[in-house]
């Protein structure tokens, strides 16, 4: 096995045993924060040896083949949670709801083929590494509302609320969340921005509707009328979780889901 594949398996080994531990410790009220932030930690380390030495091997960053794209976006998402967590520690519960869904990606990451693909003459550009950025930057932060969400919603059930109580009310949870919402708004308007600058540059076009940024188009609607309906209504915190998760799938869908259908040549995948 090269030092690659060690790393990077090394590296899903400790995600998985700080997950398990975070669902075991909140199942029994006795959630050991520093035992899952600490393999947490040292899991990204793994990684991001990984993805240089790979990095170093092809000449090119993580984002042409699915595998990369998947080992890239499992990193940097939980770089931004670990990093949120150590900002704000009451998101540090979070962990039992946010790695699992983390687990899905660390799955299917195992499941593909990790050979180079090809790079394109158009990704040879300093907009790249600015497009992916903030959109990774968006993915993560709308990741931590989603951890926020969850423990709102969890706390609905009996067995929920006696695992969260400790936490402060819904409404604060919620607030918190909201605001990991409006940075990830900011983040994909200029996600946005950059991309259609690079479609310019790569393709002679800003915009031309293709699959995938259409599908991203949408997101920021869906985002943005969250936002909107939060600050206008006031939805009850079970109402505001309901759209942060709603946002993440359709975030999801559009990041991992639009590069199995779309032949477009801005398929976010080759």
């Amino acid at each position: 096995m090269s030092a690659e594949m060690l790393a990077l398996w090394s590296a899903l080994s400790l995600y998985a045993i700080a997950g398990s531990l975070a669902l075991a410790g909140v199942a029994r009220a006795r959630f050991a924060e520093a035992w899952v932030m600490g393999l947490l930690a040292l899991g990204l380390a793994l990684h991001a040896a990984a993805i240089g030495v790979r990095w170093e091997r092809l000449g090119h960053g993580p984002f042409l083949t699915m595998y990369e794209i998947l080992s890239s976006n499992v990193w940097s998402l939980l770089a931004i949670y670990l990093l949120a967590c150590w900002r704000l520690p009451v998101l540090r519960p979070s962990a039992a709801i946010v790695l699992p869904v983390l687990f899905v990606m660390m799955l299917w990451l195992a499941t593909q083929d990790p050979r180079e693909g090809h790079l394109p003459p158009t990704y040879r550009t300093l907009l790249l590494y600015v497009h992916v950025g903030f959109g990774k930057a968006f993915l993560g932060a709308v990741l931590v509302a989603v951890g926020l969400a969850g423990m709102v919603l969890a706390r609905l059930t009996r067995r929920g609320a006696a695992w969260f109580a400790a936490l402060p009310s819904d409404q604060q949870l919620d607030e918190l969340a909201y605001r990991f919402l409006a940075v990830a708004l900011v983040c994909e308007t200029l996600m946005l921005i950059a991309g259609a600058v690079w479609a310019q540059d790569a393709w002679g076009r800003y915009w031309a509707w293709d699959p995938l940024e259409t599908w991203a188009f949408l997101t920021w609607l869906l985002l943005a009328g969250a936002l909107h309906a939060r600050s206008s209504f006031r939805p009850a915190p079970p109402a505001g979780a309901a759209l942060a998760i709603a946002v993440f799938v359709l975030a999801f869908l559009t990041f991992f889901g639009v590069p199995f259908v779309t032949t477009a040549p801005h398929q976010g995948a080759i």
